[in-house]
């Protein structure tokens, strides 16, 4: 067994892990703040360089997320450019409506901010792509159809992976976004592209909820659709026309059919199955009704039905009142060359008011002449096929028909 003075020696001698540091204390403390020194700089490094790639990295997040902005933007402004190019009677002509809504497009990326730049660069001949938002029932699925018309869809891409165009400051505005700190490592630049779509949407139905004070165009008069269709089968007559310029309507032919839809009896259609529906209280009175054609459907007539009435799942039934009062011509007259959409029906039973309405659908028309007084062989309320988009139009899954409603654009992607 060792003795104290055997273990201090050992503890001292030449061969003791210690025996170096309690000789040369100095040199040990100068070996480790070495290693501490080498760490630490390694350390340092990994630092800058995670430093490095966060601003770097937000820097992207940030232009991505602004270069969204902008296509989404621009997207929407050029769908909304659609709705005059739909319906049975165009107000724009497809290369028309391709130029309006390019521009749009461009014009709306133009006010955004990306990446650095003071306005966000497209190509309309490149960058934007226009067709069709189509509905594809046997696939239960949306179909994205380029270059179909009417158009109803926009895709807008915004880039900065390019490089081949310039501002007129000979700037670039569709180059790779420069980096700050990446460059050390041999990566100065980062190629980005986004892409965003936009469509008008075939309606189902109109909604307007208890808060908004939206009005839906909806003019409280059934058709038969059997009259419409042979309108679109070109029976009716061409007698007026909607002047753009002097936003009026003119007597004209413009060859754009009408269609009458005063109560008139035929072997088909016997007198007293069109006139006023009550969208609203079910029992409308005369002024009710024609507030409603001055001013639209509002959230209170419509809290009736739930706040939504859709004609795309069970059928629509709406209690009217067979015939047209002359108490509503004054309110008619008043709405002369406005868009309205209309209410088609395909049966209706009981009499006068307390008539009951199956509608199938709704289509858009112009008011362009009304005569609800004299003559009964004379009197008319004339209408025109028209294009129709509105808010309060809700979306369906349903078919792009040449006589739909649609919505107001939504991004679909």
């Amino acid at each position: 067994m060792k003795t104290s003075t055997q273990r201090r020696q050992n503890s001292t001698s030449p061969e003791s892990p210690c025996f170096g540091c309690r000789r040369d204390s100095r040199q040990c403390l100068t070996n480790r703040n070495g290693s501490i020194i080498t760490l630490s700089a390694g350390v340092l490094v990994m630092v800058l360089a995670f430093t490095a790639f966060t601003v770097d990295l937000g820097w992207i997040t940030l232009a991505r997320a602004q270069m969204r902005n902008a296509s989404d933007a621009a997207a929407f402004a050029g769908a909304m450019e659609f709705g005059p190019g739909t319906g049975l009677a165009p107000m724009l002509s497809t290369s028309s409506i391709a130029t309006e809504s390019k521009g749009a497009a461009r014009s709306i990326a133009g006010a955004n901010r990306s990446g650095g730049l003071d306005s966000t660069y497209i190509d309309v001949a490149r960058d934007v792509r226009l067709g069709q938002y189509q509905w594809l029932p046997d696939e239960q699925r949306w179909a994205e159809v380029w270059g179909a018309t009417p158009y109803t869809m926009i895709e807008v891409a915004v880039h900065r992976d390019r490089g081949s165009a310039v501002d007129i400051n000979g700037q670039v505005v569709d180059g790779p976004l420069s980096l700050f700190f990446a460059p050390v490592i041999g990566h100065g630049e980062a190629g980005l592209n986004v892409t965003s779509a936009a469509a008008i949407m075939p309606g189902v139905g109109f909604k307007i909820s208890s808060e908004s004070s939206a009005r839906a165009d909806i003019l409280p008069i059934a058709l038969d659709e059997v009259s419409w269709n042979s309108m679109l089968d070109g029976v009716g007559d061409d007698d007026y026309e909607f002047n753009a310029g002097l936003n009026k309507v003119v007597e004209s032919s413009d060859g754009i059919l009408e269609v009458n839809i005063y109560p008139s009896g035929s072997s088909s259609l016997p007198p007293g199955n069109r006139g006023t529906v009550d969208i609203g209280h079910p029992g409308n009175s005369t002024n009710d009704l024609k507030r409603q054609i001055r001013e639209g459907i509002n959230a209170d007539d419509l809290a009736w039905f739930g706040g939504e009435i859709r004609f795309d799942g069970s059928p629509l039934e709406l209690n009217g009142d067979t015939g047209i009062s002359a108490g509503i011509q004054a309110a008619l007259k008043d709405v002369i060359g406005e868009v309205k959409a209309i209410p088609l029906f395909t049966s209706v039973s009981g009499p006068g008011n307390n008539a009951t309405y199956v509608i199938s659908r709704f289509v858009g028309v112009r008011i362009m002449d009304v005569r609800l007084t004299g003559n009964p062989n004379k009197r008319h309320v004339t209408v025109q096929p028209a294009p129709y988009s509105d808010s309060t139009v809700v979306k369906g899954q349903t078919e792009v028909r040449s006589d739909s409603i649609f919505t107001k654009p939504v991004l679909i992607r």
